[in-house]
């Protein structure tokens, strides 16, 4: 039987019997939601947690005053006992039994609710008739003043710790309890003060239910940025890595292309070829030709539909000279400095490095305008090292843009993955940014 039979045989009622009305459903619901709440585990251990300290206020707190202060709640709920325990105690006989026992019956209840807050409410509700019994003069009924005032705590702080609906049950529950002592129990006393005690604990509860939603809504706009950031994140990447593959299916088809045409003409450079040398280079041929087939079918699906792959060869470090013109016509101050014997390096490492100091001059223009850059190219054994840096921007100048904030690094690093290499970025001490990169180069294929 499956999942959909089995849920729609529960929800039709048996053959013969009577169907429940939606009231009898919705009180049904209430009451399992009653028990649920308040009767379920009701004395269940839930210690109050600490506070957290990485609030505006707390991180500037000495280190020793922060190790109290995250007992801030656990302070306020045994101060706001021990104000409970005092109006029970305020019209009483100072040392008389009655009145300790008022006073402990107010604050106790305040005190549970930093161990067992469903618990707590209970004992509260159980303690008000007995601290009624024990009276201390005051004509009010059925809540006597540190009853009113424990009760008022217990269900605040119960209320903060555990979700609306609970409030709410604690509440009506109040509010029955009340009713019930008034009206069968409160004939000899002139005034009852069951409404205001509800009048009061509502507008608490009220607010409390107020917080609690915001704090809901603020988490979820959180978890939704976080998320959205993250998908964001992983955007930039899938598309800085489509970039990537476009252009090195250019890169290695041009060279698998070049590959295949030199094997083929070969042959015919030099004067009667043994069978073996004109075999070898057919083969080479064929290999470059089955090698450019599979890297076009498989790099092929990278590209968009309106995707034309390049005219002019990719860009490598010869050409940027032009592209530091570029950028000064556009109003940055760019110098660069070039250390090392200048040498022709693997394409791919040329056209990464090229994209580099691109996207790092890019992010300085919208980021910083008004700075002066610097592109430091260093050709060191083994490999490439780039230092882009720019200074802070001036008060003065253009507000910073935040258009495209972060995506520019993520490529880098992706560039810099690929090719096995290192990277660094962060501000500078003068309050500017430095881009540092090394390119490995090996040397069998600086050679070559």
């Amino acid at each position: 039987m499956t999942e959909t039979t089995q849920t729609q045989t529960q929800m039709t009622p048996p053959s013969g019997a009577k169907p429940r009305s939606p009231e009898f459903r919705l009180a049904a619901d209430a009451l399992r939601g009653l028990r649920q709440d308040l009767f379920h585990d009701a004395f269940a251990y839930r210690p109050l947690p600490r506070m957290r300290l990485d609030g505006p206020l707390t991180r500037r707190l000495p280190e020793k005053i922060r190790e109290y202060a995250a007992w801030t709640p656990h302070a306020a709920v045994a101060a706001a006992g021990l104000m409970a325990m005092a109006v029970a105690s305020v019209d009483g006989d100072a040392g008389s039994v009655g009145t300790l026992v008022s006073g402990l019956l107010a604050l106790l209840p305040v005190l549970a609710t930093l161990i067992r807050p469903v618990g707590a409410f209970w004992f509260s509700l159980a303690a008000t008739p007995v601290a009624a019994v024990l009276g201390t003069g005051w004509s009010d009924w059925p809540w006597q003043p540190g009853s009113f005032a424990a009760h008022l705590v217990v269900l605040t702080v119960v209320a903060l710790r555990t979700r609306p609906r609970t409030a709410a049950w604690m509440w009506v529950l109040t509010a029955v309890y009340g009713m019930v002592a008034e009206t069968f129990f409160g004939g000899g006393y002139y005034d009852t003060n069951t409404v205001p005690l509800l009048f009061v604990t509502a507008l608490a509860l009220l607010v409390v239910t107020v917080l609690h939603i915001r704090r809901e809504a603020e988490q979820e706009v959180t978890a939704h940025q976080s998320e959205t950031a993250q998908e964001r994140s992983k955007r930039t990447l899938l598309e800085e890595r489509t970039t990537i593959a476009r252009e090195l299916h250019d890169v290695v088809a041009h060279h698998m292309s070049v590959v295949a045409i030199q094997a083929e003409a070969a042959p015919y450079r030099v004067e009667n070829p043994p069978p073996e040398l004109e075999q070898a280079f057919i083969t080479i041929r064929e290999n470059a030709v089955a090698a450019l087939t599979e890297l076009r079918r498989v790099l092929g699906v990278v590209r968009a539909e309106d995707y034309e792959a390049p005219d002019a060869p990719q860009p490598t470090l010869a050409d940027l000279d032009a592209l530091l013109a570029n950028v000064r016509d556009a109003g940055l101050t760019v110098e660069k400095a070039v250390t090392g014997a200048v040498r022709e390096l693997p394409q791919g490492v040329e056209l990464s490095a090229y994209r580099i100091v691109q996207e790092a001059l890019s992010n300085t223009l919208r980021h910083a305008p008004g700075a002066a850059a610097r592109v430091e190219i260093g050709y060191v054994l083994g490999g490439l090292g780039l230092r882009i840096v720019n200074g802070p921007a001036p008060v003065t100048s253009l507000t910073k843009s935040t258009h495209g904030a972060g995506h520019g690094i993520t490529g880098m690093r992706e560039r810099v993955t690929m090719l096995d290499g290192e990277m660094t970025a962060g501000e500078a001490d003068d309050g500017g940014y430095e881009v540092t990169v090394f390119l490995p180069v090996p040397a069998m294929e600086e050679s070559g």
